[in-house]
């Protein structure tokens, strides 16, 4: 028997149905604030993640899946591991920002090799927005402040948790890692085996060690934010002030680095409590560089590319699907409103009322079973959760009624065939 891969899962119709509840909430919100849908390729070249994540990440090193296609001579290529690198190769190549500021928003499954465990797969999925074009503090802000409102909608607005920090700029961020590495190598023997191989490929991933030991020694480290410049500071307390304004709560944490190479300036993290160790549900930050690093693949290295701004971030739906059935459970989705039962005799007249049914009242979703005994049928009907099944024999069409049976209470009426039609009879809200 061929099973699905590990790490790989199907998403069967009655959870799916909470995916699509989840996922209109989301892009209600995006849409109140202007942000419009961008469609992007699961494959990719593989050197845009290497230039764009950075070679010595964990995501780079250990976790795509990476392979060659058929062409002559072979192209490396790699399923998506992340979002924001496609995305800004297509604002690239189709100069989006030509005169413009796009503000794009995508979703979709994203591929990491790791050990598979609940809220973490091999495939999982991620709402991915970004915004490009500004580098003022306000674009964090509305990213942040539009997070926010996302969890109100799904009542989640008290079980989530704002954390800031500021990466500061490429200059500023080389200095202090100067500095850590200098403190952390006199205690290398005190580190954990991941924080000493990130010694020499990406140091600043070792503050977000989970290690209770290696945290004990970064207590007495540098401090990123002492070797922040005063164009640095003002843009991250501008954002502060936003935020403040806004009524959002936030946390300075002076360990929050994210995993990818490409981040500047304000970088935020929502965590939870309520998911053990998958703690963070949505993540991002500002990535002013990115754009000009990726423009300059294969240029002249000694002529200087124009970057331009960007800030995004990206949530993992299953994590975020998990949090709400923890604190704010979807209610089970029914298959349909009405199920619309025919006998055998008369099945036609039923495909005929129930299509009639569809056009006159494109709120109700409207199902009906296949042309066998009207017991079977009836069955369908129990099982699909529909709110009213509506019966149709021989006596019905005689007299141009349908009969309506309530599934909650069981009591059944005689009613004229237009009556559904009418949304003060009946309504799926």
């Amino acid at each position: 028997m061929i099973k699905a891969i590990k790490g790989f899962n199907d998403i069967l119709p009655d959870q799916s149905a909470k995916w699509l509840h989840l996922e209109a909430i989301l892009a209600d919100v995006l849409g109140r604030y202007g942000y419009e849908h961008i469609r992007l390729p699961i494959v990719e070249q593989t050197d845009l993640f290497a230039r764009a994540i950075g070679g010595a990440t964990d995501i780079v090193e250990k976790e795509m899946y990476s392979f060659t296609d058929k062409s002559d001579p072979p192209t490396p290529l790699a399923l998506r591991p992340e979002g924001t690198a496609g995305a800004v190769r297509a604002v690239i190549e189709h100069n989006l920002l030509r005169g413009d500021t796009p503000k794009l928003w995508y979703i979709g499954p994203m591929f990491r090799y790791e050990r598979p465990q609940k809220g973490r797969y091999r495939q999982f999925h991620q709402l991915g927005v970004e915004s490009f074009g500004s580098a003022l503090p306000d674009a964090d802000a509305e990213l942040i402040a539009m997070t926010h409102l996302m969890w109100q909608e799904l009542g989640l607005k008290d079980e989530m948790h704002l954390q800031l920090n500021s990466l500061g700029e490429l200059d500023e961020r080389y200095a202090y890692r100067e500095a850590l590495v200098a403190y952390l190598t006199d205690k290398k023997d005190q580190l954990d085996e991941d924080s000493k191989r990130r010694l020499t490929t990406n140091p600043l991933r070792i503050l977000d060690s989970k290690e209770a030991s290696t945290q004990a020694v970064l207590a007495d480290a540098p401090k990123l934010a002492e070797f922040l410049g005063a164009e640095s500071m003002a843009h991250f307390e501008q954002v502060q002030a936003y935020l403040t304004t806004l009524g959002i709560k936030f946390e300075i944490n002076p360990h929050l680095v994210r995993g990818l190479d490409y981040y500047n300036k304000t970088v935020f993290e929502w965590v939870t409590d309520k998911l053990g160790s998958q703690a963070t549900v949505c993540a991002g930050g500002r990535y002013d560089g990115l754009i000009g690093q990726l423009k300059s693949i294969g240029t002249d290295a000694n002529k200087p590319v124009k970057s331009e701004p960007g800030v995004g971030f990206a949530m993992g739906l299953e994590r975020l699907l998990l949090l709400m059935e923890a604190v704010a459970p979807i209610s089970d989705i029914p298959a349909c409103d009405v199920f619309v039962v025919a006998h055998p005799e008369v099945y036609s007249a039923g495909i005929g009322y129930a299509q009639n049914l569809r056009y006159s009242r494109p709120d109700v979703r409207v199902k009906m079973a296949s042309a066998t005994s009207l017991k079977a049928q009836m069955k369908k009907a129990d099982k699909s959760g529909a709110a009213l099944t509506v019966i149709i024999a021989q006596q019905e069409l005689d007299d141009n009624t349908i009969s309506v049976k309530d599934m909650q209470t069981g009591e059944q009426q005689t009613v004229a065939t237009d009556w559904l039609s009418n949304k003060d009879n009946f309504s799926r809200n």
